[in-house]
């Protein structure tokens, strides 16, 4: 898949297929489903990180992308070491029954800032193109 489509296609691809995992979670009482729906979330993972490292020489430009490449790595480990003992937090003191909601706001913070930095790198290399 990564030959035949680009980048930001298999970041917003992978990112529906979380959306449709973290729908599949959000049905109550229907064990099958969550695994299910934790099983679809991985495989929408799969592609959004390696497209996301593979994307920063061409959004940021290749001088800039090993500082931010570091920057990515360090992020994605900090949130894969923050984020379950905060949602362990939350399902002790409130329900278990928040994780869909918990994902969602990932899932949608994740979407605005992939969609801001692709907006802005299009504009710029629009407008450098014009000033040449």
């Amino acid at each position: 898949l990564t030959i035949k489509f680009s980048d930001k296609t298999l970041i917003r691809a992978g990112q529906l297929i979380i959306l449709a995992g973290v729908s599949l979670i959000a049905v109550p009482k229907v064990n099958a489903l969550t695994v299910a729906g934790f099983v679809v979330i991985g495989l929408g993972c799969a592609p959004i990180y390696p497209s996301i490292i593979h994307m920063t020489p061409f959004l940021f430009g290749k001088e800039n992308s090993q500082a931010l490449i570091g920057v990515q790595m360090a992020s994605a480990y900090l949130g894969s070491c923050l984020a379950p003992p905060v949602f362990g937090l939350i399902a002790n003191h409130v329900s278990t029954g928040l994780l869909p909601l918990y994902e969602i706001v990932f899932l949608a913070l994740m979407i605005v800032m992939h969609e801001v930095v692709v907006k802005k790198t299009s504009a710029r290399r629009l407008s450098s193109r014009a000033a040449k």
